[in-house]
């Protein structure tokens, strides 16, 4: 009986082991404000990575496609039910993300013999200024960072999630210099592509850990973005219509990058 304690914290040490080695190749993905709205973009040719769940709400995630999709659709069937029992305008990403997918996600991950989700979950939420943003990492844990609390000064201007966390903080590192508020659109995609490269950077064995240079990632954008398609959507923060979710056309692309 004394025992039992110590075999699940073993279990679980194991299991996040699995689910890091699981999400190490998953393509970075950045978020950030901009001047007009939260910007999401990843890098790759495989599956999409990028999703509406509600009128201002959108997701990023790596990881297993089947959990993906069963995390995606649970967040979209709930904040449709709040949206249809209550109104839109009470549909929270907090309430989303706190009350409803994080307690599941960490009861799968604790529950020892049963499956946990392989997926790392990115969130945002336009605001109708850019200091009212929300952005919120859910973990395959059920833990939750976010870039501010309700009565804190706003942190971050954007969110990360990539395959590691070395990878992750070296893209957060980056951004913190490189991203002002208040830029356009195209400044936004042109820092968030060199956030990818420095995520993948940071992921090369041969890497040092020195933050790597202008000429680094120029170099390094131009041989792996070339290799992989760019995805990218808004959400826009003008209130013209309901839905503020798009994807990014390929002339907004084509000017951020020049192709």
């Amino acid at each position: 009986m004394i025992e039992e304690p110590y075999r699940w914290v073993e279990a679980i040490a194991n299991r996040r082991e699995y689910i890091e080695t699981q999400l190490v190749s998953g393509s970075p993905i950045v978020a950030l404000g901009c001047e007009e709205g939260i910007l999401f973009l990843t890098v790759g040719s495989g599956r999409q990575k990028i999703f509406e769940i509600y009128d201002r709400i959108a997701m990023g995630a790596i990881g297993h496609p089947g959990d993906i999709e069963r995390l995606r659709m649970a967040a979209i069937e709930l904040a449709s039910t709040e949206g249809f029992t209550r109104s839109a305008a009470d549909v929270s990403l907090r309430r989303l993300a706190y009350y409803s997918l994080s307690p599941v996600m960490k009861t799968a991950f604790e529950q020892v013999y049963g499956a946990p989700y392989l997926a790392r979950l990115l969130f945002a939420e336009v605001g109708a200024t850019q200091a009212q943003d929300l952005f919120l990492r859910v973990e395959y844990d059920g833990a939750i960072t976010s870039n501010g609390a309700p009565t804190a000064v706003q942190l971050d201007a954007f969110a990360v999630i990539s395959g590691s966390r070395d990878a992750t903080a070296a893209v957060e590192s980056y951004l913190r210099d490189q991203h002002k508020p208040g830029a356009t659109l195209v400044h936004g995609i042109d820092a968030a592509l060199n956030g990818w490269v420095v995520a993948q950077l940071a992921g090369d064995t041969t890497n040092t850990k020195e933050p790597p240079t202008d000429a680094q990632i120029a170099a390094a954008r131009a041989e792996r973005v070339r290799a992989g398609g760019i995805e990218g959507a808004i959400l826009e923060r003008s209130d013209a219509r309901a839905i503020r979710y798009r994807m990014l056309s390929e002339s907004e692309i084509g000017a951020a990058t020049g192709a």
